[in-house]
C-alpha cells in the first residue's frame, strides 16, 4: 500500500509538472509586460508569473536551466495563452514589441511629436524640448541649427517602450544623413534643407518639385518674396496661434518667417523634407520662372508663369475651377 501511495504521488507530481510545463496559460486580452535592462532570469520569471503569463515562476525557472539561453529584456506583448516553453523562446529571441512611428514627407516638428506622443513613446512636450535642446546631433551639418527641424527624416521608424525622446531623434537624424549622403548632398546644407521643406510643403508632385525650387531660386536672386503661406502657417505654429487657415492678421504678422513681408528665405526649415525635395533643391531646374499657382485640374500639378500677367491669368483659372467645384474662391 505504501508503495502505491508513492507511486500514486510520484505520478501525481509528474502530471503536475507537466501542467505547469507545457499547459497554456496567460491572457486572452492584450497584455504588455516591460523588462527592465539589468532584470535577473529569476526576476524575469517571478514578473511574468505575476502579471499572469505563466503560471509558476519556478518551471520558467526550470526551463532555463535547461535551456541555457540568454534573456532579452524590454517590451513583450502577450494576447493569448502560451506554454512556458513558448513564453521563454520568445524572450530569449528578443521578440520584443516595438511601437511604429510613420513620418510622411512634409511633416514638422509638431506633427512628429504629436506621432511619438500617440505611439505612447514620449509626451508632445518631452519630445519637442529634446528636438530644440539636441542640436549637437547635426552641429556638423548645421551650427545655426535652433532645432532639429528638418533633420528628422521621414520614414518609418520602430522604437521600443524604453526608448527615449534622444535615441528617437538619433535614429531619424541617422535617417538624414543615410538619405543625403546617398543623394549627394554638398555644400550649404541648412539653405538647401530649408528651401527643400519649402518645396515640399508647396507640391506634391515629385515631377513639379524641381520647377518649384527654380521659382524660388529666380525670387531670391531678384530679391524678390517668396510669398509661400506654409511659411506664415508655421510661423503661427511657432507661437502657437494657428487657427487652421490664414487670416489677413497672419500675413501682416512681423515674422522672419513670414515671406510676404521679409525676402529671401526663412530662418531654418519648416518640415522634414523627402528625397524628391532635397534633390529639386540641390538641383533646381533652370527656368525663367517666378509664379506658379496650383492646376485647376486638381490633378495635384502647378501651373508656372514668367510674368505677373500671365500668373493672373492661370489664377483666375484656378479659381474659377474652385468656383465650379463648389469651393470657396
Amino acid at each position: 500500500m505504501r508503495r502505491f501511495l508513492l507511486v500514486l504521488l510520484l505520478l501525481l507530481t509528474l502530471v503536475a509538472g507537466a501542467w505547469f510545463l507545457f499547459a497554456p496559460a496567460g491572457p486572452h486580452l492584450e497584455t504588455f509586460v516591460e523588462i527592465a535592462p539589468g532584470t535577473s532570469s529569476k526576476g524575469m520569471g517571478r514578473l511574468l508569473e505575476e502579471r499572469g503569463i505563466i503560471r509558476s515562476r519556478y518551471a520558467f525557472d526550470m526551463v532555463r536551466m535547461v535551456k541555457h539561453g540568454t534573456l532579452k529584456a524590454g517590451e513583450y506583448r502577450f494576447d493569448h495563452p502560451a506554454g512556458v516553453f513558448a513564453v521563454y523562446e520568445r524572450l530569449r529571441r528578443g521578440d520584443v514589441y516595438y511601437r511604429v512611428v510613420t513620418i510622411p514627407e512634409g511633416y514638422n516638428l509638431f506633427d512628429i511629436a504629436t506621432a511619438v506622443e500617440a505611439a505612447q513613446l514620449a509626451t508632445r512636450d518631452d519630445f519637442l524640448t529634446a528636438a530644440h535642446k539636441d542640436t549637437a546631433l547635426v552641429i556638423d551639418l548645421d551650427p545655426a541649427a535652433t532645432s532639429l527641424e528638418g533633420y528628422l527624416y521621414p520614414d518609418t521608424y520602430r522604437f521600443q517602450r524604453s526608448d527615449t525622446p534622444m535615441t528617437m531623434l538619433h535614429a531619424m537624424v541617422k535617417r538624414f544623413r543615410q538619405e543625403t549622403m546617398q543623394i549627394g548632398l554638398t555644400g550649404d546644407m541648412h539653405r538647401t534643407v530649408t528651401l527643400a521643406s519649402l518645396v515640399e510643403k508647396e507640391t506634391p508632385v515629385a515631377n513639379d518639385r524641381p520647377l518649384v525650387a527654380s521659382v524660388m531660386e529666380n525670387r531670391l536672386r531678384v530679391n524678390m518674396p517668396l510669398m509661400t503661406d506654409p511659411t506664415v502657417i508655421y510661423a503661427a505654429m511657432l507661437e502657437n496661434r494657428y487657427r487652421g487657415t490664414i487670416y489677413q492678421s497672419d500675413l501682416q504678422r512681423d515674422s522672419a518667417y513670414n515671406t510676404y513681408r521679409h525676402a529671401g528665405l526663412p530662418p531654418g526649415p519648416i518640415c522634414s523634407p523627402g528625397a524628391a525635395s532635397l534633390k529639386a533643391a540641390f538641383h533646381p531646374a533652370t527656368t525663367d520662372y517666378l509664379y506658379f499657382v496650383a492646376d485647376p485640374s486638381a490633378s495635384g500639378h502647378s501651373r508656372f508663369a514668367k510674368t505677373l500677367e500671365e500668373h493672373q491669368h492661370n489664377v483666375a483659372a484656378y479659381r474659377q475651377a474652385q468656383r465650379a467645384g463648389g469651393d470657396t474662391p
